[in-house]
This record gives structure tokens, sequence and C-alpha cells, in this order.
């Protein structure tokens, strides 16, 4: 298994502050962390709020692993409840977990792929190092980025692309890779897919900004995944539970993801007048985070709070 790679928390002072805005210093209470990844937004968290405890999620197996090496060498054993689940388990989690006299007062997530996953060529996420086709957060699922690019038709194919990916030449590109497979090629890289990809772009527009497989990649991820789905879910769940009274802090890196966070808070403020979006516009990093993080630059911050209800 390949070691944790180090990860630049993206929008880490600003998830942390909106969080603790408003909450005692003294009070002891609960925060949830959807998304622990390499850990940056939960022990920042833990170190500003001393008297904080955390139920971390994360369904990666690596991701859990180098978790539970970095909780125990920061000592915070104590204070950290680990899963190894994706967060569509967190009604499930939530509605079982004694949180004593102890108030849970928000829930974060940060929607982005990691660092880690990118720069590991073995996971198959990045067309820029070469790996197996694969894209799988859970290692133990059965859809990959390979049996989806051999075995699915053109139609569904474009579809994918089109939908989770707005790529403009998704049915050029689906029926490039339909036609490789007639002609005998078997998609195993993302180098092999990589390459179909760029050369069904016009010439013209192949070394702009862009990179012409972004788009595809990014959607089979999010398609392999669930990504959309599980999103959508999660936020009626967190909706249904509201009477807890907790804030919410989700970063977002494309439109897709964003569109639903804000349709979803909206929907929620209509429904109870008690809830309120903090976030009219996206909260984005900074220049000088975009400068010393390139992969920050589409971040895109939203927060909004359910009014605790006290039960008679």
């Amino acid at each position: 298994m390949t070691a944790y790679l180090p990860h630049k928390s993206v929008l880490l002072n600003e998830v942390i502050e909106n969080l603790l805005k408003d909450i005692p210093e003294e009070e002891e209470c609960f925060f949830v962390d959807f998304t622990y990844g390499a850990g940056g937004h939960s022990i920042e968290l833990l170190k500003r709020k001393k008297n904080c405890k955390l139920l971390c999620f994360d369904q990666d197996i690596e991701a859990f692993d180098n978790a539970q090496k970095q909780i125990a060498e920061l000592n915070l054993t104590d204070r950290v409840y680990l899963f190894n689940k994706n967060f569509s388990s967190a009604h499930e989690v939530l509605s079982s977990f004694d949180f004593g006299n102890k108030r849970l007062r928000g829930i974060m997530a940060d929607l982005g792929v990691s660092s880690h996953h990118f720069d590991s060529a073995e996971r198959g996420f990045s067309f820029r190092k070469e790996g197996p086709l694969d894209m799988r957060m859970n290692m133990n699922s059965d859809l990959d980025a390979r049996k989806v690019i051999n075995e699915y038709s053109a139609e569904d194919l474009a579809e994918i692309f089109f939908k989770y990916g707005e790529e403009r030449f998704s049915k050029r590109i689906a029926d490039q890779i339909v036609q490789k497979r007639l002609d005998g090629t078997i998609f195993t890289t993302t180098k092999d897919l990589e390459d179909v990809i760029f050369h069904c772009y016009p010439k013209k527009m192949r070394f702009g900004k862009t990179h012409p497989a972004t788009r595809v990649f990014q959607a089979l991820r999010i398609y392999i995944n669930r990504e959309l789905e599980v999103l959508s879910n999660v936020l009626d769940t967190l909706f249904e539970m509201r009477d807890m009274g907790f804030k919410i802090a989700i970063i977002s890196f494309h439109s897709l993801e964003d569109r639903i966070i804000k349709r979803k808070f909206l929907e929620f403020k209509e429904t109870d007048e008690k809830s309120q979006v903090i976030t009219k516009k996206p909260i984005t990093p900074s220049r000088e985070e975009i400068i010393h993080n390139k992969r920050s630059r589409s971040a895109k911050l939203r927060l909004m709070t359910f009014e605790r209800c006290l039960k008679q």
C-alpha cells in the first residue's frame, strides 16, 4: 500500500473560523468531518478547539489507515472516532452515536479529490501519470474505470461524459473509444484513454489551459463513485436531523457539486424558516492561497446553519 502523500487543505482558516464562530470557548462539543483525507481540517479544528471531539469518515482504506496512524502519533485517540465508511452512512452513524450531554456543533466536508489520489499513479485518477484505469475511492467496489471504458456502449459513455463532465465532444470521444475496441484495443491504463481523448479534440484546442482529458476523467470519477447522488442524499439526511442544531461547511470543486449544494440550501431555507444560509455567495480562496496551491483555484465553500430544537 502506498504511503499517504502530503495534502494542502483548501480554505482551511475559512472553514475552521466559521465552524467555531459563536461557540463559547469553554463549551465541550462534537464536530464531524465527512472527508478526513489527509486530516488537515480535522487536525486544525482539534488544535483550535481543545475541548471538542470529532467523528471522522473516510471510505478510502489508504486514507483511513493514514488517519489511524496520524491520530495516534498526535495523541488524539481519545478525541477522535474514525469510521472507514462513505459519508452516505451519516444517518446510520450519527443517529446511533452517543453524544452524551455534548452538542453536535458542525459538519464539514471537502469534496475534492486529495493530492494523494492524483499523485498516486496506481489509483488511476490522473492522466498525467500512467497507471491502471481505476478511479475507485472504495477499493472493494466492483465498478472501476476499466470496466466502464471497455464494456459500456457509445451511447452510455457519451451520456456519462456529458452529464458528469459537461464534455462538449462527448459523442466523438465515446464513438472513438468503441471504434478502438472494435479494432482490438483493450483499455488498461490512464494513458490509453488520455491518448484517445487528446486526438478527438481539434488540433487548435489540444494545448489550451485545460487538458482535453480533464472533463472525461472527472466524469468517470464522479460516475464510478456516485458522488453527486451521495451528496444530494446526504444533504437531505442532514436536513432531517436539523433539530440537533449544527452548521454545515462544504467545499466543492466543480459546478455540478456547487449547483446541488446551492439548490439544496435554498430549498431547506424555504422549507424551514429557522434554517439559515450563511453564504449568499460562496467563499473562494484568496489570490495568495491560489499562488501557493493551484489546486485550490476552483474551490467554493458554502455554509448553512440549522437552529437547535429543544424537545419538551
